[in-house]
C-alpha cells in the first residue's frame, strides 16, 4: 500500500526537483502540494510569487494544492500554530508523509523532524545532501526552467534578480555562492520541466528592492499589462 504523502512547494526549482525523485518511487502516493501565502498580498511568503502562478503551477503538475494563509506580518508562534493545525488535519485524512527540498541546512532538516516527531506524518527529504553543484547542472540538464524571483544582494548581486536559471547563469555566480541558493542568496519560481504536464507561460516584470532584499515580479505571459498594476503589489 502506497503512503499518502504530501510535498512543501515552495514554487521553486529545489520543490519542483523533489517531486520529479519523489515521482519515481513506487512506495509513494504523491496527493498534493503544500505551500504558505502571505494573506494580505496573496503572495508565496518569501519567494513573493503571485497566487496565480502557483495554481498555474499545480494544474501543470497535476497535483492538488492546499495553501496556508499566513497573516502579514507573521510571527514565528503564529506560523507554528497554522502549521500544527494542518499537520492535524492531513493525518486524519490519511497523509502519511510529508516530504521537502531541502539540501544540506542540518538546523533546518532538525526543525522540520521535530515539528513532526509524535504527529504520525513521516518526514521524508528527497534530495538530500545532493551535491549541489551537481544537482544544479542535473536539473538544468533535464529540462528544468526557472527564473530567480528573489536575491539577497548581502550575498548575491542585484543583478541577478529576473534571471533565468541556467548553466549561464551558474557560470556567472560568484564563487561563495551556493549554485542552488541553498542558504538563501537567492529563490526562484520553476515554469517548465519534466515534473509539469505543460510549461507555466511567464514574463518578468518590474524588479524592485523590499526590506532587503530585490525581488522579480513574475507575471503569467497573458494578460501582462492588465496585472501589471494589480492591487497586490507587495513589491
Amino acid at each position: 500500500m502506497r503512503r499518502k504523502t504530501l510535498l512543501s512547494w515552495s514554487s521553486g526549482k529545489d520543490s519542483a526537483w523533489a517531486l520529479h525523485v519523489l515521482g519515481q518511487r513506487s512506495d509513494l502516493e504523491i496527493a498534493g502540494l503544500v505551500t504558505t501565502v502571505n494573506q494580505l498580498y496573496q503572495r508565496i511568503a518569501i519567494h513573493a510569487v503571485r497566487l496565480e502562478l502557483l495554481q498555474r503551477q499545480a494544474e501543470a503538475v497535476g497535483l492538488p494544492l492546499h495553501i496556508i494563509d499566513l497573516p502579514d506580518p507573521c510571527s514565528n508562534s503564529q506560523y507554528e500554530a497554522a502549521m500544527e493545525k494542518f499537520i492535524e488535519q492531513s493525518k486524519q485524512k490519511g497523509i502519511g508523509c510529508m516530504a521537502f527540498g531541502d539540501l544540506f541546512l542540518a538546523d533546518i532538516k532538525a526543525y522540520r523532524e521535530a515539528k513532526l516527531s509524535g504527529t504520525g506524518i513521516t518526514p521524508l527529504f528527497p534530495i538530500w545532501l545532493t551535491p549541489t553543484d551537481q544537482l544544479a547542472r542535473e536539473m538544468i540538464s533535464s529540462g528544468l526552467r526557472a527564473v530567480v524571483t528573489c536575491v539577497d544582494p548581502q550575498r548575491l548581486p542585484a543583478s541577478f534578480a529576473g534571471r533565468e536559471f541556467n548553466e549561464e547563469f551558474l557560470s556567472a555566480l560568484p564563487d561563495h555562492v551556493d549554485p542552488c541558493g541553498e542558504r538563501g542568496e537567492f529563490h526562484t519560481f520553476a515554469f517548465d520541466g519534466p515534473m509539469f504536464s505543460n510549461p507555466v507561460d511567464i514574463e518578468v516584470g518590474e524588479i524592485t528592492e523590499r526590506e532587503g532584499f530585490v525581488y522579480a515580479d513574475v507575471l503569467p505571459a497573458l494578460g501582462v499589462s492588465a496585472l501589471a498594476g494589480a492591487e497586490n503589489s507587495f513589491l
